[in-house]
């Protein structure tokens, strides 16, 4: 389990110079694909996390009357909202290469040698 409090990624939005990206991988591309999935790893993790303090505070009845405000639940939905985007902790980890991946080989295609 990732702690996303130590994490050094920005809060918000910061223009990235593309060469730095593309200093550690053959192409840009192949940059944001990486970026892209632990992006996505790190949203899973994060909702997971969120969802298993929540579970905590949760009403099982019938009557919508009896939901309470908890004042805990809502600390938590705020911390976890000012949080930094998984997409700038993922860019954040590739930058510091802290990201491990693996490039498979290109697939090459035989021409076909028959010939009608």
């Amino acid at each position: 389990m990732i702690d996303y409090k130590k994490s050094k990624a920005a809060a918000t939005t910061v223009t990235q110079d593309l060469r730095d990206m593309s200093v550690n991988t053959v192409n840009i591309y192949e940059s944001v694909m990486i970026i892209s999935k632990r992006s996505n790893q790190i949203s899973v993790e994060m909702k997971q996390e969120l969802n298993r303090k929540l579970e905590e505070f949760a009403y099982y009845t019938d009557n919508l009357e009896e939901v309470f405000e908890n004042r805990e639940q809502i600390e938590i939905s705020k911390f976890y909202e000012r949080l930094p985007k998984p997409t700038l902790i993922a860019l954040q980890e590739f930058l510091e290469d802290g990201i491990y991946y693996r490039v498979s080989e290109p697939v090459k295609l035989e021409e076909d040698t028959e010939s009608n």
